[in-house]
């Protein structure tokens, strides 16, 4: 045999058997086995809003048919996703700017001791304070731009962020910062790679929480003081009694946070293939 053949064959290594690779027909099925359940549950819970609604146990001005919701959604599509826009743009602000000084944040809080018994007091403090009662003062020190929403979005997202980037940072193998010590790395090289690696499972985990959590900081603050964004379109509707035009709000902000946390979901399992939660269809041991 040559040496070229030699070379392609592949490595196996004693007493593990590597799975074959599943199909695009398998990979389908697998999707609908896990998605079937909370389809279902959403099912369930349209066809009970479905029978308070025509059953008339509850007055149509408080809650209105999913129909008379729909018919809201289709016939003003322009107005609402002019402001589905705002708010989403709002969210994605807030939370690359939450992520950003999180990081940051964390990386300061384990690097020193110091930081960390001085800033994380300070952050807890942060996170307990509620956000809808210090938002009017965001808007009499910013105004009523946009400025104000995005802050009460980074503040809202911005403490799952560190809190999980700093137990990721923490959770490293001692014995891999100790061999990496051994091998001469510098204090930077072993945080590129390995303690900033090992902790991107812990800070996705931080991700899919805040991705929602800035939603809603986004809504909150344009409850204050907007005159654009679902917030505004919720307290219009509100004021008005227009029951449908608030269901239809509400579905899209949630529609919103679904598909930002469906993105999170996407990068993670693009991003850390290796990861054990990931491996779902890799090698397996035989012992």
């Amino acid at each position: 045999m040559s040496q070229s053949a030699v070379s392609r064959a592949p490595v196996k290594t004693a007493g593990v058997a590597e799975r074959e690779r599943p199909g695009l027909g398998r990979r389908t099925a697998e999707a609908a086995e896990k998605s079937w359940r909370p389809l279902a549950l959403l099912v369930v819970c349209f066809a009970a809003w479905w029978v308070v609604a025509a059953t008339e146990m509850v007055e149509a001005y408080l809650v209105p048919s999913p129909g008379a919701t729909l018919d809201v959604i289709l016939d003003k599509p322009d107005y609402l996703w002019q402001h589905s826009w705002v708010t989403t743009y709002e969210t994605l602000i807030g939370l690359v700017i939450a992520v950003a000084v999180g990081i940051l944040s964390a990386v300061l809080m384990v690097a020193s001791t110091t930081v960390e018994k001085t800033l994380y007091p300070v952050l807890l403090f942060a996170q307990v304070v509620p956000k809808i009662a210090i938002a009017p003062l965001f808007v009499v020190w910013l105004g009523f731009g946009i400025a104000p929403k995005i802050l009460i979005a980074v503040l809202i997202a911005f403490f799952p962020v560190v809190i999980s980037m700093v137990t990721g940072l923490k959770a490293v193998d001692p014995e891999m910062l100790q061999l990496s010590a051994t091998m001469g790395a510098r204090p930077w090289q072993t945080f590129l790679k390995i303690r900033f690696p090992a902790s991107l499972p812990h800070l996705f985990s931080g991700l899919k929480v805040a991705v929602t959590l800035a939603v809603t900081g986004a809504v909150v603050g344009e409850f204050v003081g907007a005159d654009e964004g679902l917030g505004y379109v919720i307290l219009q509707a509100n004021g008005n009694l227009d029951t449908p035009m608030l269901f239809a709000g509400l579905l899209v902000m949630s529609l919103i946070g679904v598909v930002l946390f469906a993105l999170v979901e996407i990068a993670e399992k693009l991003l850390l293939p290796w990861h054990a939660s990931r491996r779902d269809q890799g090698a397996t041991t035989t012992y």
